[in-house]
């Protein structure tokens, strides 16, 4: 018996987590650094580390402050991760466990926990089970950012070859169907495949809204197809490289093709970019702070994960400039709190639905963000507090 029953989106749910989220003019939330060196392979002093009791400490300080979610990504990193002096990201923590986590010590804010649902022995059964579980203990806050493996290397771990790009968003979409079948359904489920098949396969609890949240990144064809037919957001990247101005330009038509590409499936689909923030009281100090951060710059790290970047085939990262490649993120994002606001306000204009923020020394930097800027975002409409959200119809 082959049902197609999707399980409803949370999104659809008024009460969810995910709806309430939805109503903000502009999503805002923060990348964790779960990593170690965080997004940049810098030698400059900071506080940043990848220990679950400090990004548990960020978490709770951006749920205080509003924040309306948290990532984390993962990776497959060998012995001295990308190498240099500070065997940048060799260190990690696993985002499923890791942000999963998370939910013993929050109330409000959504958890995204990224997987590589093709590496190893993942079947949906697993998963379906899991994602059902984290569901009830978050209350519905809990989701997933399903992603394939761009990574040349990172399959070999698990004694696998790569998979072909096209190939792999084909045994994702049946994997993901597979989980909201199993999210779904009222009676058991068997099929012979493709990919994964199964037996009387029935998983409970159901779900508090239908189902978790769902996310995946997306730059290619086959990436936003799948994004259109299963995700509630999308994380993109800007299709000319990490400056502001050269996003600015191309982000509206690749926004454009997201819409139009979802629309065809009915889907709401939101989209969040992911820029690193550099922000000082004034323009000055902040290029001055950028500009420490690349002079520390850990050369042979910076090299190597680009390399790691080059070698894999992910659509996203192909238009990288080299200009500031040291600094990370998809797009930079340098000045005072206006200009940051400023910047903001033109990537909203584009299309954009919401950020999920980085910084380089993150428990200060998001403290002189939540001092300085977050203000301004109220100022500016694009963040509206808590208590008038109900009232508030969601963003188209």
């Amino acid at each position: 018996m082959t049902d197609t029953i999707p399980a409803r989106s949370p999104a659809t749910e008024p009460d969810s987590p995910l709806a309430r989220v939805l109503r903000q003019p502009f999503i805002l939330g923060l990348f964790l650094p779960i990593q170690d060196g965080g997004w940049t392979p810098s030698t400059l002093p900071r506080t940043t580390t990848w220990t679950f009791d400090y990004n548990a400490r960020l978490t709770q300080r951006a749920e205080a402050l509003g924040f309306d979610l948290v990532f984390g990504l993962a990776q497959w990193a060998s012995h001295g991760g990308y190498g240099g002096k500070t065997r940048y990201r060799e260190i990690s923590l696993d985002s499923f466990m890791a942000t999963a986590a998370l939910a013993a010590c929050t109330e409000r804010i959504l958890l995204i926990s990224t997987l590589h649902i093709l590496y190893g022995p993942w079947h949906p059964v697993h998963l379906a089970k899991f994602g059902a579980t984290l569901d009830h203990i978050s209350k519905g806050r809990w989701g997933i950012n399903v992603v394939t493996g761009y990574a040349e290397r990172e399959p070999l771990m698990f004694g696998m070859k790569k998979i072909e790009h096209d190939t792999r968003y084909e045994m994702a979409d049946v994997f993901v169907e597979r989980l909201k079948q199993l999210w779904s359904l009222d009676r058991n489920l068997t099929v012979d495949g493709p990919h994964w098949a199964m037996e009387d396969a029935f998983v409970t609890p159901k779900p508090a809204y239908g189902r978790p949240v769902l996310v995946n990144a997306a730059g290619s064809r086959a990436g936003i197809e799948f994004a259109a037919r299963h995700s509630d957001l999308v994380f993109i990247t800007s299709p000319a490289g990490n400056q502001l101005e050269d996003a600015l330009a191309s982000l509206p038509d690749h926004i454009a093709n997201i819409r139009a590409t979802a629309a065809k499936q009915g889907s709401s689909l939101r989209t969040m970019i992911n820029p690193m923030v550099i922000c000082r009281d004034t323009e000055q100090e902040a290029i001055a702070y950028r500009d420490a951060i690349e002079a520390a710059a850990d050369v042979e790290a910076v090299e190597n994960f680009a390399e790691h970047g080059r070698r894999g085939d992910s659509h996203a990262w192909r238009n990288q400039r080299r200009q500031h490649r040291a600094i990370g993120g998809n797009l930079h994002l340098v000045g005072s709190p206006e200009q940051i606001v400023d910047a903001l306000l033109k990537l909203k204009a584009t299309g954009i639905d919401g950020v999920q923020v980085t910084f380089y020394d993150f428990a200060p930097d998001l403290e002189h963000f939540a001092e300085k800027v977050l203000p301004l975002l109220y100022e500016a409409g694009l963040r509206i507090p808590e208590d008038r959200l109900t009232a508030t119809p969601a963003a188209a």
